[in-house]
């Protein structure tokens, strides 16, 4: 059995651009997809186990977060 999840999310697009060099890894019993689609940025993640799925969507959601932090610290010294 496969599980599965789905993430999506309004932001700019270099977030999506970070997170597509991610993509590119390869994390252990999972497949991962990165779509921009309509000013949205789209993720699926599949894996064949709950552990795979929990370590992939951990791994991303830091990702996610480091990427808002970058965004934030670069608008403060744009201020």
């Amino acid at each position: 059995m496969k599980h599965r999840a789905y993430l999506e999310m309004e932001d700019s697009g270099e977030l999506y651009e970070a997170l597509r060099v991610e993509a590119g890894r390869e994390i252990p019993r999972t497949e991962v997809k990165i779509e921009w689609f309509q000013g949205k940025l789209k993720m699926k993640i599949r894996a064949e186990d709950l552990h795979a799925l929990r370590a992939a969507l951990n791994s991303y959601l830091r990702w996610i977060n480091l990427g808002y932090e970058v965004m934030e610290v670069i608008e403060d010294g744009r201020a």
